[in-house]
């Protein structure tokens, strides 16, 4: 059965795409518009737009497009959702923002100070896989799945996690905590993917389905009002809408393995594209370091040659 059935709001979530809309303009506001105002302020880079732009857009995508309604019919597409906006569309959306405004932030008397325990490395990557796992555990996500309040809260506060989390290694400014030396970020980004590592392990080993709001019966259906309107919902739960199985010939215990093995794969990738990164950055450094080095010591040499 196709999703169409569930209608355009349930599939693109219009009112989700304008609060987007809405916070996208504002940027734009204090960014350009609005810029002088603030003391401080430096003008918008192009790399700084195109950062914010993806990271908004992905935000959209995993969480307001089919691909967010699919996430409740399927688990492996649950963990695509996850991977994307907490791997990708976090990092991107802190990239987008210009450092003073990140400056301005971290001022502020109570918040600054809250912000800076929170992204410290060490527990900024225990907070993050921490939430991480909970989330995972099948008591705690099927309740969270049941109720839309603690779903939107839950939502939030692993999304700021994963921003606590990759703060250290996108901020390079002194206002705010940071890891200086590649190595550290090295170790710091493979310590993550450790740290995760049980919780997509226990999906993918189990042999049995332990999430109940993605099997067939009532917990399914009410797990589904969290983004199909509850008219639409009753219509087609009294037509015989009963499980994901009308949507898909996947066992369910196939689609929760698959969905771990998902999460890791793209988590493996993510991280080693910004761990090669990384490296050649350290790499060039320390390189043009050693170069300079070398002149200087030339140099030396040849004024105490010139004594001689």
């Amino acid at each position: 059965m196709p999703i169409s059935i569930f209608g355009f709001r349930a599939l693109w979530s219009p009112y989700f795409f304008l609060t987007l809309v809405v916070l996208f303009l504002l940027y734009l506001a204090i960014t350009v518009k609005w810029r002088d105002r603030f003391e401080g302020s430096e003008p918008l880079s192009r790399s700084e737009l195109i950062y914010f732009s993806a990271g908004m857009l992905l935000v959209y995508i995993t969480k307001g497009s089919p691909v967010d309604l699919l996430g409740h019919i399927l688990f492996s597409m649950h963990m695509v959702q996850m991977a994307v906006l907490l791997l990708i569309a976090a990092p991107f959306l802190i990239k987008g923002i210009p450092v003073w405004i990140w400056r301005k932030v971290f001022a502020v008397p109570v918040l600054g100070l809250i912000l800076r325990v929170l992204t410290k490395p060490l527990i900024s990557v225990i907070v993050f896989s921490a939430m991480f796992s909970v989330y995972h555990l099948p008591m705690i996500l099927d309740t969270i799945k049941l109720s839309i309040p603690l779903h939107a809260i839950f939502t939030i506060t692993l999304f700021l996690s994963a921003l606590f989390m990759w703060w250290p290694i996108v901020n390079k400014e002194d206002f705010a905590p940071k890891l200086n030396q590649g190595l550290h970020k090295i170790a710091y980004l493979i310590s993550s993917a450790i740290l995760i590592t049980p919780a997509c392990a226990l999906i993918i080993f189990v042999d049995t389905p332990v999430y109940e709001t993605y099997q067939s019966g009532e917990a399914w259906l009410q797990s589904m009002a969290l983004c199909v309107p509850a008219g639409t919902l009753g219509v087609l739960a009294g037509a015989g809408l009963s499980g994901p199985e009308v949507f898909t010939s996947m066992p369910i215990l196939y689609d929760q393995q698959l969905g771990g093995v998902i999460m890791k794969i793209l988590q493996e990738i993510i991280y080693g594209v910004v761990l090669g990164r990384i490296f050649l950055t350290w790499f060039r450094h320390e390189r043009d370091n050693a170069d300079e080095l070398t002149q200087k010591q030339l140099l030396e040499r040849k004024r105490l040659a010139m004594y001689k």
